[in-house]
């Protein structure tokens, strides 16, 4: 059900744009942890280690075990609540942890999996998914990798609601009842015109063009 992973951290003193430019020279991450009841914390993480862990998880709704090198009680839960990425370089800037306990609901978003072909997709409709992720409330170790929803029976110009999904024990969906989750549109006028193109064979108009070529010389022979 819940997806966890680890990663390391240490405490840090120094803050302001000139320690956190010299933490990323040095290879870290600058970050934060806080949560309901907790101080806020300032952190710092290895970049690689960070890149790679981002690389392999839903970062939304995984659960890290942050190790906090100079913090006693051992690894504490927490959930990735803002990450800040360079304007146009793949780089991590910041990130804030949000530090969970066993027993506290939290908020978060989980992706939306469509499961199955929609019979209007089958008739030749084009599917649209409009939500692909859901904002949903449930305790830590209730986190679903996603809210799945079964299409198979949505035809062309149908459309299914998030009224329409079903959420895992003990997982509550905070969006809006009337959201459209995904459609079913009918084929385009492009696709359409594709087709019959591709009935009209091999150019779309050459065979009447040659009919009429042929009239006209026949015409001809008659003079």
């Amino acid at each position: 059900m819940v997806t966890t992973a680890t990663l390391n951290a240490t405490l840090r003193q120094e803050h302001g744009k000139g320690p956190a430019r010299r933490l990323r020279r040095e290879g870290k991450v600058p970050a934060v942890i806080y949560g309901h009841g907790e101080a806020t914390r300032s952190l710092a993480v290895d970049a690689l280690e960070l890149e790679r862990l981002f690389s392999h998880i839903q970062v939304e709704n995984t659960i890290i075990s942050l190790k906090i090198d100079g913090e006693r009680g051992g690894p504490v839960r927490a959930l990735v609540r803002e990450v800040q990425m360079h304007p146009f370089r793949p780089e991590i800037l910041h990130v804030d942890f949000y530090q969970i306990h066993a027993g506290e609901r939290v908020h978060l978003e989980v992706p939306v999996r469509l499961v199955g072909t929609a019979a209007g997709v089958r008739a030749g409709g084009i599917l649209q998914q409009t939500l692909h992720d859901i904002e949903v409330r449930c305790l830590p170790d209730q986190i679903p990798e996603a809210i799945e929803a079964d299409i198979s029976a949505l035809e062309i110009g149908e459309s299914l609601h998030v009224s329409d999904l079903r959420a895992p024990e003990g997982v509550e969906i905070e969006a809006e009842a009337e959201r459209v989750v995904c459609s079913v549109l009918p084929p385009t006028v492009a696709a359409l015109e594709t087709e019959a193109e591709a009935a009209a064979g091999p150019g779309g108009e050459v065979e009447p063009e040659l009919i009429r070529k042929r009239a006209a010389e026949g015409a001809g022979e008659a003079e």
